[in-house]
């Protein structure tokens, strides 16, 4: 890879819009940048057309990013939905939560997905173990939290999970709509985390 290699101006706007420096560079986004690839302008419009939404309000966006960017293992787009979610006056307890949420539906996912797969009676009666009492008394309430499980399990691959989730929003009231919004913004988010890490 050439050191003077220098991003369009898409890229350069794109870096811009997640408040990274002129110098922050991936391999991925070199190779994308070296190809000339029109797909930067997809990925910078998907993006930034993920926080406008009329079912989602600015601060679950931001919720939702931090959950999603945590379970990709992504630093830099954590850092800037923590950034957003402040902006928006979410608290430290309710980072937390999405933080939280993510980390328990991983392990949910594995397990449930496992159970799924195998569609064997004896592992169904044999009891999960796995504490899920932040379940009870979500900060951010039932629905947000049912709607970041099934976010995550979404993009985890779980249709055990998917299935009890979206269940359980509907029961509460989520519209179809908010729902679609939050695997739409799940996908998007993962996307750009295979350029930006």
């Amino acid at each position: 890879m050439e050191a003077t290699l220098s991003y369009s101006e898409t890229t350069q706007e794109f870096l811009e819009f997640l408040k990274l420096g002129k110098d922050y560079r991936t391999e991925t986004l070199d190779l994308l940048e070296e190809g000339k690839s029109r797909y930067l302008a997809d990925l910078k419009i998907n993006f930034k057309n993920s926080f406008e939404s009329e079912y989602l309000s600015k601060k679950e966006v931001a919720l939702l990013g931090v959950a999603l960017a945590v379970n990709a293992n992504n630093t830099i787009l954590r850092e800037f939905f923590k950034g957003n979610a402040q902006q928006e006056s979410a608290s430290a307890e309710e980072i937390a939560e999405a933080v939280a949420c993510t980390s328990l539906l991983s392990a949910n996912n594995v397990f449930y997905r496992f159970r799924h797969f195998m569609n064997k009676e004896k592992y169904n009666e044999i009891p999960a173990r796995i504490k899920m009492n932040i379940m009870a008394r979500p900060v951010n309430g039932k629905e947000f939290f049912e709607l970041i499980s099934l976010a995550v399990s979404a993009v985890n691959g779980c249709e055990m999970c998917v299935t009890s989730h979206e269940a359980s929003l509907i029961e509460l009231g989520a519209k179809e709509e908010r729902i679609f919004e939050a695997v739409r913004l799940a996908s998007v988010i993962t996307s750009v985390s295979k350029v930006i890490y």
